[in-house]
């Protein structure tokens, strides 16, 4: 444990405390969940940062649509500002009449999706999804929503990261678990993610919930050119030049491994805390140290696009890489959260009253 994790710890008492007994409150109807009139399916995790919630999210969206559903995400879109929506080409451009958000997980599923997909941004998601629901969507997918009990939801996928699977067993503000391990209780589907077999941490799991587990992790699409704001097109990993790295995401420490796995050549990184919003100083900082570490370009995450604004690396090329979630056995983990969205279904309706 650091001195910073040591001096935080008794904190972390008391929050650990609230955190149960808010989860408890629910649970026995002391707090009630708000309903919306269609199946909610709840994407969220035990701690904070990168887990892979928004490739899990776009891959559920994508299902449903697949299926023709109509399909609404809901998300707190944080550190987001209403703005006018980026397009697909562009991510700084506008576009007319639809408002969107600075957020930068927003605009990447926005900009994969389009107009296919609706959204609804913002902190009470309860009334963001009634306000989906009179435009026709009745399947919602909650980001990052195994916390956020003020809604009902009919599936509750929880993502382990098996890279740092339980912070240390530490939760907020010492380490990252924003609740105690025992909440997976709550869990209809478990996903253990950037690992193919992670036996222990299945131990682990299993001494709190008896929910399926399934293993998924990231899968490269394609690496993108990023030149003066507009979004380039593929470029084959054999004609990329050494890279140095740079990031503001949740975990990055696998972005790179992850890079490496790919076969792309990097030489150096920054990482920056999550979300964040580059300036002219970082701009700066990121060129001198892909200087001295003899890069001939820059590489980032989708998701770190939407936070360059007008910093657009000039001076060397930039790239991107476009990633999906790789599901193991995809159609049976479908047909668990679908089973799993009847089965809550069928329960709610036999709490219905008879009909005269």
């Amino acid at each position: 444990m650091t001195l910073k994790q040591s001096v935080l710890w008794p904190f972390t008492l008391p929050y650990g405390a609230a955190a149960h007994l808010r989860a408890r409150a629910y649970r026995k109807g002391i707090l009630k969940s708000q309903h919306l009139d269609g199946v909610v399916i709840s994407v969220g995790n035990l701690t904070t940062g990168g887990t892979g919630k928004t490739p899990m999210v776009l891959w559920i969206a994508e299902r449903l649509l697949a299926e023709g559903k109509s399909v609404g995400i809901l998300t707190r879109g944080y550190r987001g500002e209403n703005i006018m929506p980026a397009s697909k080409n562009n991510p700084q451009s506008v576009a007319a009449n639809a408002k969107a958000t600075t957020s930068d997980e927003v605009r990447l599923l926005q900009s994969r999706l389009g107009d296919r997909v609706q959204f609804g941004v913002g902190a009470n998601r309860y009334e963001q999804g009634r306000e989906l629901a009179k435009r026709g969507v009745n399947w919602f997918v909650l980001d990052d929503g195994f916390q956020h009990l003020q809604l009902a939801r009919d599936v509750d996928i929880v993502l382990i990261d098996a890279t740092n699977p339980f912070s240390g067993g530490r939760l907020l503000p010492a380490g990252h678990l924003r609740e105690p391990r025992s909440a997976l209780a709550r869990a209809d589907i478990i996903v253990i993610t950037r690992s193919a077999r992670a036996p222990a941490i299945e131990s682990a799991i299993r001494r709190d919930s008896a929910a399926p587990i399934f293993y998924a992790r990231p899968k490269l699409d394609a690496i993108h050119s990023f030149t003066d704001g507009q979004l380039g097109g593929a470029v084959p990993l054999d004609a990329l030049p050494k890279l140095f790295a740079f990031c503001g995401i949740g975990n990055p420490a696998p972005f790179l491994d992850d890079l490496r796995t790919w076969g792309v050549d990097i030489v150096g990184h920054r990482f920056f805390p999550d979300h964040h919003r580059y300036t002219d100083h970082d701009d700066e900082e990121i060129l001198q140290l892909a200087s001295e570490a003899e890069a001939s370009g820059l590489i980032c995450t989708e998701k770190d696009l939407y936070n360059l604004h007008a910093i657009y690396y000039g001076k060397l090329p930039t790239f991107y890489c476009s990633i999906s979630m790789q599901i193991d056995n995809a159609d049976d983990f479908w047909r668990t959260v679908q089973s799993a969205a009847s089965s809550r279904l069928n329960v709610a309706q036999r709490k219905l009253p008879m009909q005269p």
